[in-house]
């Protein structure tokens, strides 16, 4: 019942959005076509909540809180690639507000905050500029063709929600910067990925250039890479295995680590291995 919960889940969503476009653009549906779907929506309420409901009495009677209760039930139901993803925009409007307050995350006293963002400022620029032009071209060619006005604030909507994740995704690269404290190492990229590697598990702290990474976060046999622009410039190798969580939720164990900084020089001075 549980699978049969998401599945719905996740159709339920497109069907109600695909409903609303062609109504909001003036496309005549028959009645009985309305009528279905949102009987269809109705009903995967209805199996939404009763769902809910039977985890979240499940997990009353085996001792959990209320709070505790709900916070099972969404999880159960919800899968986590879904809630990393809300997530990512979550914390990405944060980091915009950050960035505005000109703060960083995760910094703490004492800690060295080390910058990665300026190795793909260029490119995201640019990307961002590419973004801004193709809503203005999108909104002429809508309003050359008479397209409705409800078809048009759609879109427009979609663009300019697009077009705020990437300035989040820059400001979270931005206030989001790699940590160096006495207790650990931390490599981040934006809101997407944050490892923390224990100092006593580090090896040695090298500089090694690579410029053809492939992927934004890519493990193979045990050697995690977080790329900026396809670069690395940092190895981290370790005394044991650490876990990572990948931005999408997998967990993989890793034996050494590769990462860009703008100052790799910083992190090698930083991140000697402790004298234990």
């Amino acid at each position: 019942m549980l699978r049969v919960a998401r599945g719905v889940l996740f159709a339920m969503v497109p069907l109600e959005l695909v409903l609303l476009v062609l109504l909001g653009s003036g496309v005549a549906l028959p009645h009985g076509v309305l009528v279905a779907g949102e009987v269809c929506v109705l009903a995967a309420l209805v199996l939404e909540g009763t769902v809910a409901f039977r985890l979240y009495r499940g997990a009353r009677r085996d001792g959990a809180g209320r709070a505790a209760a709900v916070r099972h039930a969404y999880r159960t139901i919800v899968p986590v690639q879904v809630r990393r993803i809300m997530a990512f925009d979550k914390d990405g409007l944060v980091s915009l507000w950050m960035f505005v307050a000109r703060r960083r995350h995760g910094v703490p006293a004492g800690g060295v905050g080390v910058p990665y963002s300026k190795g793909q400022t260029a490119i995201q620029l640019a990307f961002l500029l590419a973004m801004v032009i193709e809503l203005a071209g999108v909104e002429l060619l809508l309003r050359a063709v008479g397209a409705p006005e409800a078809l048009r604030m759609a879109v427009l909507f979609v663009d300019l929600y697009s077009i705020l994740i990437v300035v989040a995704v820059i400001a979270a690269c931005v206030t989001r910067p790699h940590v160096v404290t006495d207790e650990e190492v931390r490599v981040r990229y934006g809101a997407f990925f944050d490892l923390r590697i224990p100092r006593e598990k580090i090896a040695s702290v090298r500089t090694v250039r690579n410029y053809n990474e492939s992927g934004l976060v890519r493990v193979s046999e045990g050697r995690l890479a977080v790329a900026v622009a396809s670069q690395t410039n940092v190895l981290v190798e370790l005394t044991e295995p650490i876990v990572a969580v990948r931005p999408l939720g997998k967990r993989v164990e890793v034996r050494s680590v590769r990462f860009y900084a703008d100052d790799p020089d910083l992190v090698g001075a930083r991140a000697v291995p402790s004298p234990a």
